[in-house]
């Protein structure tokens, strides 16, 4: 077989039909066959005079591999009839072109680009397998990164806290003809890793996310969308959507099996509870014959374990976000239920597991996400430092609490401090006694287990 002078040899397949995988595209003109799926295409616009720049595709080849495509102009009339979004094509002839460095949705170096004697078929007998889709999901920090350079289109999985302002406990209704006039839609998301942001959702993005919401019976509350760009709006980072982006769904088990495949990990890692000391809630360890307590204060040789809260939850108000440690009552408040209820509830219902086996999120915590509370939290210098940067989380308060003023605040502490011990859901320096809290295993808390002896904090809606 003679070798092209681009230096790459087409591959064999079974019937002997010669093609190219897309790992092998280099740049420069190729005279062989690609077999792929079409992903997606749409308008490359110029942003200034809006006219057709080309039309740009997103193809994946049997081998998962995932390049972009770009079709001229005046070539767009001659293969736009063909093009249908999911089918497999026959490619013959192409040049492979340096891919952009602006809003790229593929990390292939090389774009193919449809010639002057490019021929497109469509497979209607597929010989292989073609992956029908391939997302590319990066962390908050790579967004972060990303914001403002205008580079690559990253996907975004997560759950939706609010769309248009609205919470999804009273389900909202998404105006199709008012999108119409104000071209856009936002939705708060947060996906596994990060804080809540900000997603706007332009034009048709904005059309279909309407379109699929709005069809479920029950309130969706997750969501995928591709190709989306960084930007700090208001000193914030924000998500808009792009001409190549799609609503892959809202709600559907598609998107809750991808953001499943993120959170397995985090929720291993990151566990919601930890065993405490029965009798002051500090952290018990495993001793030789039974669980220790860390507490060199505690009276208790032998404890018994108990499970107690301490879970970390991305809260937001209007303009900012942050992560709080809901510890002991706090959790219980919030949940409704202890958290050595829902931990016995689980190995109840999955007789089969060991002890040792790290209890999944509960659903009485799931379920709190889009809910409004008022928090009473504790803040110290070790909030703004080291590794940890969140906020214990001492009291939750009804909503019609009245919050306190700063003088009131004052006072109520002067009054207290006499006598009084830290709180063990207050993040704050290490207990001199050298007892392990509730937050040790997070580098600091304090030692005591009783909330109500506590300063007084301050409360922040």
């Amino acid at each position: 077989m003679a070798m092209k002078r681009n230096g790459k040899s087409p591959v064999s397949s079974d019937t002997d039909e010669k093609f190219m995988f897309f790992k092998d595209v280099s740049l420069g003109p190729h005279e062989t066959q690609l077999r792929f799926r079409l992903i997606h295409f749409w308008e490359a616009r110029n942003p200034v005079k809006k006219t057709i720049i080309g039309l740009e595709m997103l193809l994946i080849d049997e081998q998962g591999t995932v390049i972009q495509g770009f079709i001229p102009p005046g070539r767009i009339k001659k293969y736009l009839p063909d093009l249908k979004q999911g089918s497999v094509y026959r490619l013959n002839n192409f040049y492979g072109s340096k891919n952009k460095p602006m809003y790229r949705v593929a990390d292939h170096i090389a774009t193919v680009s449809f010639t002057w004697n490019s021929e497109l078929s469509v497979l209607h007998e597929i010989p292989t397998c073609f992956d029908e889709d391939r997302f590319r999901f990066h962390s908050y920090e790579d967004f972060e990164a990303n914001c403002d350079i205008k580079g690559d289109l990253y996907d975004v999985v997560g759950h939706m806290k609010l769309v248009n302002g609205h919470t999804l406990i009273e389900r909202p209704t998404p105006d199709e003809v008012k999108i119409d006039t104000t071209r856009h839609i936002m939705v708060h998301v947060q996906s596994h890793d990060g804080p809540v942001m900000k997603l706007y959702l332009w034009d048709q993005a904005a059309a279909d996310f309407c379109k699929k919401f709005n069809s479920y019976d029950n309130t969706p509350t997750l969501l995928l969308v591709t190709a989306v760009n960084t930007k700090r709006l208001g000193g914030t980072l924000a998500l808009t959507s792009m001409s190549p982006s799609r609503i892959i769904s809202t709600g559907s088990a598609q998107t809750r099996r991808l953001l499943i495949k993120q959170v397995s990990a985090d929720v291993v890692t990151k566990p919601w509870y930890y065993i405490g000391c029965s009798g002051c809630h500090a952290k018990a360890t495993k001793g030789a014959t039974s669980l220790v307590c860390t507490n060199t204060k505690c009276e208790k040789i032998n404890t018994a374990g108990v499970p107690q809260y301490r879970a970390k939850i991305s809260v937001y108000d209007n303009s900012d976000q942050a992560v709080f440690v809901l510890l002991g009552d706090a959790g219980r408040v919030l949940t409704g239920r202890h958290a050595s209820e829902l931990v016995s509830s689980y190995f109840e219902a999955n007789g089969s597991e060991g002890a040792d086996h790290l209890v999944p999120v509960p659903e009485a915590l799931i379920s709190t996400i889009g809910q409004t509370h008022k928090f009473c939290v504790k803040v110290t210098q070790h909030n703004f430092s080291g590794d940890t940067r969140a906020i214990t989380v001492t009291k939750i308060l009804s909503l019609d609490t009245p919050s306190p003023t700063e003088a009131s605040v004052g006072n109520d502490i002067a009054a207290m401090s006499e006598g009084a011990t830290q709180s063990g859901d207050a993040v704050c320096e290490p207990h001199k006694g050298g007892g392990v809290t509730a937050d040790e295993e997070s580098k600091r808390a304090c030692s005591s287990a009783d909330p109500e002896t506590a300063k007084r904090p301050r409360c922040e809606n």
